[in-house]
């Protein structure tokens, strides 16, 4: 399976940043065996996607329905044409801010899919319930309420990917034990297994929450660890390219 390496700018980056989108997609064309998507602000996607030529430039989110009354939303079909390959959906700061449920996100997954682009699912649980013990048993059943409208046979698996981000690692430095990390894909691989059969195999589980150059290594020998969405340390090539070698 090939590692999988995400960039998600969140709400950073106007046109001048352009330059550093350039300089991440040469240091993309180092390591071919790897994958590479850079999740930017709707305003850059364009003029990214025109330049890049060694990575996939995504969205970070996008609005459930195909078109509609939905003032100030994006559509897949819209982020499509921009020059999006893919978008984020149920980011933890969507699902806080924007009171985003796992069903809405399900919605969403299908949406991309019928605008031919690649979904990368977000899931992970709360300080309290990691401290309660009831993380894994808690964010598996996310996945399933997240996938709950993609059990009809419809959804291609072959463009979804999931990235499980610990909302309390996100953007504070802490991360969790390695021991912890294997522990949960190992949980949400065997749930895919449970719920798409041997397909569920290939689906790839992307690590994210305060992953650097540092500890990249480590994380990403873990089995079931496939690549990593990676936040702050994404806005800069110098800090970003070392977490693609990692991989």
């Amino acid at each position: 399976m090939r590692p999988y390496i995400v960039a998600n700018w969140k709400m950073h980056g106007l046109m001048a940043d352009i330059n550093e989108v350039m300089a991440i997609d040469n240091a993309a064309a180092k390591f071919d065996h790897v994958d590479v998507g850079i999740g930017l602000p709707a305003t850059l996607i364009h003029t990214a996607s025109e330049q890049v030529k060694n990575s996939e430039i995504g969205a970070q989110d996008c609005h459930q329905a195909e078109q509609g009354a939905h003032t100030g939303c994006l559509s897949a079909a819209m982020l499509s044409e921009a020059g999006a390959a893919f978008s984020i959906i149920g980011h933890s700061e969507r699902r806080a801010d924007h009171a985003e449920t796992s069903r809405l996100i399900a919605q969403k997954a299908l949406t991309l899919q019928n605008a031919s682009m690649g979904a990368i699912l977000c899931i992970g649980e709360d300080l309290a319930t990691r401290q309660s013990g009831a993380a894994l048993d808690f964010v598996a059943g996310q996945l399933v309420e997240s996938l709950a409208l993609a059990d009809d046979t419809s959804l291609s698996l072959e463009r979804l990917t999931i990235a499980y981000e610990p909302i309390w690692a996100i953007g504070t430095g802490r991360v969790p034990a390695l021991t912890d990390i294997a522990a949960m894909h190992s949980k949400l691989r065997d749930q895919l297994v449970a719920s798409f059969g041997p397909a569920g195999d290939a689906i790839r589980i992307l690590y994210g929450g305060s992953v650097k150059a540092s500890n990249a290594k480590d994380i990403l020998a873990l089995e079931n660890v496939n690549g990593a969405l990676v936040g702050g340390a994404s806005l800069k090539a110098e800090s970003f390219a070392p977490i693609i070698a990692a991989a």
